[in-house]
């Protein structure tokens, strides 16, 4: 068994990408087993989750444990971190652990790439972000990977974050705003812990694409319900996203329901879904899939060394 601990030389987004797309369109074909994850709650601390899931066109099985604690911040600590476990799909033996903290940054940001390459309606974007931290990063660059930005337009609670965020992109035109600025785009990324809708249904242009991802757990959620509801919602996966993905609170209020869901992300990747028309407005409900923490680490492992550890 081998440990990598990545803490330089992650795999690029030209390479991330497509791995992740083409595990998504294993899941619109129905080729994995992925059940969905499970949350331990900590009280007054944070949570984690356990994902495990088995992917046979890679030969790739294994479980990512992730923790999410907001405070973390004050104590000088990322306030997510994780490790993936892979291992032989013959023997059960563990093959590799990897550090997949800034991994799963990636694979999220990968996988709002891949929504957008196929469900943006105009080329090339302007791109809204609210929420300047770590996760609205990997989007962006994720992005620019598979499509043309011309121009950023982001929004933070707190201006500065807004600012600094805006002078890390300034090569794409990025500007701080006013959060209903932001939502005047053609692609637009949310990546805050919000539990009350920050992006009004007014605010969103017919056409526009939105890559929903703060909401990743129950009591969660970025926009006006009334948004989802005249809205295109495309899910990663179905149970994931009733259980604690952007449309968790409406469903809960009745205000959504699970029939209303457009399709998945799978299904959009392999053609079988897709926007209805160029005026539509779509949402990709992102709660973040074992699938994509497996083909990032399979991406490490081939590439990396790593550390050899005794086990058993």
């Amino acid at each position: 068994m081998r440990y990598y601990p990545v803490h330089s030389g992650y795999p690029p987004y030209t390479r991330v990408n497509p791995a992740i797309e083409a595990v998504f369109a294993e899941h619109g074909r129905g080729g994995v087993q992925m059940p969905p994850k499970v949350y331990v709650t900590l009280v007054g601390n944070g949570d984690f989750r356990t994902m495990p899931a088995y992917i046979p066109a890679l030969g790739v099985a294994g479980v990512k444990i992730v923790n999410v604690h907001p405070h973390n911040r004050a104590r000088g600590l990322p306030t997510v971190m994780a490790l993936t476990v892979l291992i032989d799909v013959e023997t059960g033996v563990p093959r590799a652990i990897v550090n997949a903290t800034e991994l799963t940054a990636m694979r999220t940001g990968a996988a709002g790439a891949v929504a957008a390459k196929y469900l943006a309606s105009r080329r090339p974007v302007t791109l809204g972000v609210v929420g300047a931290g770590r996760q609205a990063e990997a989007l962006v660059e994720a992005t620019a990977a598979a499509l043309t930005i011309e121009e950023i337009r982001v929004w933070s609670r707190t201006e500065k974050s807004a600012e600094a965020f805006a002078a890390r992109y300034a090569d794409y035109n990025a500007a701080s705003v006013p959060i209903e600025r932001a939502c005047d785009c053609d692609v637009l990324t949310t990546t805050t812990p919000s539990t009350a809708p920050l992006v009004m249904a007014d605010w969103v242009r017919e056409g526009t694409h939105i890559n929903a991802i703060g909401a990743d757990a129950p009591g969660k959620q970025e926009l006006d319900p009334m948004l989802l509801v005249k809205a295109e919602v495309f899910v990663d996966d179905p149970g994931q996203a009733v259980h604690s993905g952007e449309i968790n609170v409406p469903i809960t209020t009745g205000l959504y329901n699970a029939g209303m869901i457009a399709g998945t992300l799978g299904e959009v990747v392999i053609g079988k879904k897709g926007r209805s028309s160029p005026d539509a407005i779509t949402i990709f409900d992102s709660t973040g899939l074992a699938i994509q923490d497996l083909a990032i680490a399979a991406l490490v492992v081939r590439e990396e060394d790593g550390y050899e550890l005794p086990f058993p």
